[in-house]
């Protein structure tokens, strides 16, 4: 059973290493084409966390609410299921607390998580395939004696979407000088769910006009349980690291999101290059999948006159993928030939030439 003392020494320390980090950057994409139509496209950069990504933010709630519910005590060992970036952040927050970290994760796995895994002190138990995370992951924390942390379920409510320190409430606080100061549309991917959990919670709670959009890759579940409900479908399973899952995710709160956009493989991979060429530096492939919603929601804008801004995120840094995305060898035994997705994004950024016809949205009247 927890002692006061290690308890409130455990929260404090993750408050701590809160209070020590700067909130993440606001950039605005240089795309004067789109500029001149009046639809002005950001990323929130999430790779500048300590642990590199997104999942910083996801791990220091999760260990928060298994904290303050009990579950986690002095030397209690833990363990997660994910396909990387959850992982290293979650290894971060366990080496903070002295306890031992197991990450269960495809044998796939980017080999730069693996050793960011490693370096804070955690260990990975690979499975073959990602729809054997679970069972493993349950079977791991059973044989341990310790703690499944279980970010599928536990995604969506261990962050308070209603207070002043979630993305959401930043995103807008960023925002508010620019010449679009609310967004039209806020795009996200979904690994686990709980990123449009909270942002579209937040949306309501705040009444803001924004609408939120999920760019679901080729593979994943989320798009056809977003159009049918059925939460038995399974799906082959993404191929983009981080996001989309072969199965339906607890987390995964379908009626806050107002759009699905599914984005074929070779259309990510083409948008993290061409991010990486406007940045000046590598982005994950997770951040190339939300840039294509980012575009196909600017063209419709376009077509029917709209204007506004369009806010996404910079998942995490493309440093973690330098032998597998970024590798061409790699990346063309997987994927194929991208030149003509290539060719497509090029007219897209161009934002005067492409495709003219709008997605079809049918919320729209």
């Amino acid at each position: 059973m927890n002692t006061p003392h290690w308890l409130h020494q455990a929260i404090a320390r993750i408050e701590a290493d809160f209070c020590r980090s700067a909130d993440t950057h606001l950039i605005a994409l240089p795309l004067p084409g789109w500029a001149a139509h009046g639809i002005d496209l950001y990323l929130k950069d999430e790779s500048t966390h300590p642990t590199g990504s997104l999942k910083h933010r996801l791990a220091r709630s999760l260990f928060l609410y298994a904290l303050c519910n009990g579950w986690l005590q002095q030397g209690t060992t833990v363990v997660e299921a994910s396909s990387g970036s959850t992982a290293v952040s979650e290894a971060y927050f366990a080496r903070l607390l002295g306890l031992p970290f197991v990450a269960v994760m495809p044998r796939n796995t980017s080999q730069e998580k693996v050793d960011q895994i490693a370096f804070y002190g955690g260990r990975c138990h690979f499975v073959e395939h990602a729809g054997e995370v679970y069972a493993a992951a349950q079977q791991l924390a059973r044989e341990t004696g310790g703690h499944y942390m279980d970010q599928f379920t536990y995604a969506e409510r261990a962050t308070d979407w209603r207070g002043n320190n979630n993305i959401a409430h930043s995103m807008f606080e960023q925002m508010a000088r620019e010449r679009h100061p609310v967004p039209r549309w806020i795009v996200v991917g979904a690994g686990t769910g709980g990123t449009s959990a909270t942002i579209g919670r937040h949306l309501r709670y705040q009444q803001h006009a924004t609408r939120l959009c999920v760019a679901d890759p080729e593979g994943s579940v989320f798009c056809a349980y977003h159009r049918s409900g059925d939460a038995t479908l399974t799906a082959p399973g993404s191929r983009i690291e981080g996001i989309g899952r072969p199965r339906v995710e607890p987390s995964f709160i379908p009626t806050v999101v107002d759009r699905m956009v599914e984005v074929p493989d070779a259309d990510s991979l083409a948008a993290m290059h061409a991010l990486t060429g406007l940045l000046g530096r590598r982005v994950g492939p997770s951040t190339g999948t939300n840039l294509m919603a980012m575009l196909a929601l600017a063209q419709e804008m376009k077509v029917y006159g709209e204007r506004g801004s369009i806010l996404s995120l910079l998942c995490d840094s493309g440093e973690r993928y330098r032998q597998t995305y970024f590798d061409a060898s790699w990346a063309q035994n997987r994927f194929g030939d991208i030149s003509a997705a290539q060719a497509r994004l090029d007219a897209q950024l161009a934002s005067d030439s492409g495709p003219q016809d709008a997605p079809t949205d049918p919320t729209r009247e």
